[in-house]
């Protein structure tokens, strides 16, 4: 069993990098809401997030420190940190001017936590309070620019749990040595360093035998990394007793049908392929809201597939391929689940079915599933394909679809992809993809006025798709893209580039 790290999620944009930056050490940890301290009993260490919420506001996010302190190591990491500091009588106070971005740090103390790092560093802040003044035992190890940038504070001069507190966030990568500070805060834990995300393999398949004993499992496939290596992982448990289903939603890249199903030829995969293309389009007729398509594509998802259920009565499970980050967002830290996006996994699928539900990568990030399906021994060409949303270009098709929109986003994607094959940039970025907008504008081909569709190209670079930066593709790569879809695609007379990050913006425009 390995050691626990757990985190308490206070509602920060950058939670979710902690957990990332932890799993590159090779440490095992789970996010939970900041006041579901069931599983304490089972961590070694805990890690407070940050917060967009003041220690000031009249509905802050309170929890029982008793619960932790004195009994596990803590780090709290800012509004962790000046919870910690207001609740123990220290001075916590709004600050004069919001502090954003690149900062340094003065370290004012030895002490382990900042053990082999630079006594003068970049960190990053991302905060609203400052902590002013500390309790009387409490030791504050550094300063950035004459506000406590970080604290030591031990429940009892034996105490063998240390807590320690930041107001900067190191689990950003602007925060230079902020990945060492996460090493050391590991060491002085004693936790040890040894998740490794294919050992899940065995015990995920020994988990899945025992749950599934002789029943079938049946699990829609989409081409994607995701279901492709867990559908591996279900047949590794249960051979031919898992059953695959891969569904033509119409909303698919070109030619994608029938690529991904020559692609699954040699994995021994029991997979049925399903054209249902009009089906899909006929249910999205005159709805332009993005939501509403996206529960439009899932309703009529769920129709097809239970059509297809009904025809292996001796199915008793569902398999998805549901990844950590999606487990993540489906839990809101104040309580109910809030609504993210409708489109990670087919929400009430498997109680109209009367399924139980399998989900063999629910605890890991994308890179860490690349590396599971390497070691069962999937292709390359599968496992390093760009992530395409389950939707397809029904959340790439702003405003109402149509067959006409459909056939012309397909066009400039293919082209755009394939330009990026042959020029070496596919594998050098994390997604791309082009965007059908719904805006017309003026164009002049030949001696003829043209008024036809723009297109967005959108090109990112990313480890895990929490943050994303826009791809810095060569002019001459996006000109030679721009022409061939403007002089190959009739409806098409204008190519845009999108430049913004995650965040503030998504990946998908919808």
């Amino acid at each position: 069993m390995n050691d626990l790290v757990l985190i308490l999620d206070f509602g920060s944009q950058y939670t979710q990098l902690i957990a990332r930056r932890l799993r590159e050490l090779d440490v095992y940890c789970e996010i939970h809401p900041y006041n579901a301290l069931s599983s304490l009993s089972r961590a070694k260490a805990v890690i407070l997030s940050g917060s967009p919420a003041s220690v000031h506001d009249p509905i802050a996010l309170d929890i029982d420190l008793s619960q932790i302190i004195g009994k596990v190591p803590v780090l709290a990491v800012c509004y962790g940190a000046q919870y910690i500091a207001q609740h123990r009588s220290g001075k916590v106070e709004r600050s004069k001017v919001r502090e954003y971005g690149k900062a340094s740090i003065k370290l004012l103390k030895n002490d382990l936590i900042f053990n082999h790092i630079p006594d003068d560093h970049q960190i990053w802040m991302s905060h609203g309070d400052s902590i002013i003044e500390l309790p009387d035992s409490f030791d504050v190890l550094a300063m950035s620019s004459g506000v406590i940038a970080a604290f030591k504070y031990l429940h009892t001069q034996s105490d063998v749990f240390p807590v320690y507190g930041l107001q900067f966030h190191p689990e950003v990568t602007h925060s230079i040595f902020g990945k060492e500070i996460l090493k050391n805060f590991i060491e002085i834990s004693g936790i040890k360093r040894n998740w490794d995300a294919s050992c899940i393999i065995s015990q995920t398949v020994s988990e899945t035998r025992e749950k599934v004993q002789d029943d079938h499992i049946i699990m829609g496939l989409s081409g994607g990394v995701d279901s492709t290596v867990a559908a591996m992982m279900l047949k590794e448990a249960i051979g031919d007793r898992l059953h695959c289903i891969f569904v033509d939603n119409g909303l698919l890249r070109k030619n994608e049908f029938e690529d991904v199903l020559k692609s699954y030829e040699n994995m021994g995969l029991n997979i049925k392929g399903v054209r249902a293309g009009k089906q899909f389009l006929d249910h999205l007729h005159g709805i332009s809201d993005p939501e509403l398509k996206r529960k439009s594509i899932g309703k009529t998802f769920i129709d097809v597939f239970e059509h297809e259920a009904k025809e292996l009565p001796e199915v008793k499970w569902l398999g998805q391929g549901t990844i950590y980050p999606d487990v993540i967002e489906s839990v809101s830290v104040h309580g109910p689940s809030v609504t993210i996006k409708s489109h990670h996994n087919v929400g009430g699928l498997p109680e109209k079915l009367h399924l139980g539900l399998i989900e063999p990568l629910r605890m890991l990030f994308k890179d860490e599933v690349r590396k599971v399906g390497h070691s069962l021994g999937i292709s390359d060409q599968l496992l390093h394909r760009h992530p395409f949303p389950g939707p397809g270009l029904g959340i790439r098709i702003l405003g109402e679809i149509t067959q006409d929109k459909v056939e012309l986003c397909q066009e400039a994607d293919a082209i755009f992809i394939q330009k990026l094959k042959e020029n070496g940039w596919y594998d050098k970025v994390w997604q791309a993809g082009a965007i059908l907008l719904p805006v017309r504008s003026v164009g002049v081909m030949g001696d003829e006025r043209t008024y036809e569709f723009t297109v967005a190209l959108r090109s990112v670079n990313s480890v895990d798709g929490m943050t994303a930066e826009w791809s810095p593709l060569p002019y001459e790569l996006l000109s030679d893209v721009s022409s061939s879809i403007i002089n190959k695609v009739k409806g098409i007379n204008r190519v845009v580039y999108d430049i913004s990050t995650k965040p503030p913006a998504t990946i998908e425009w919808e």
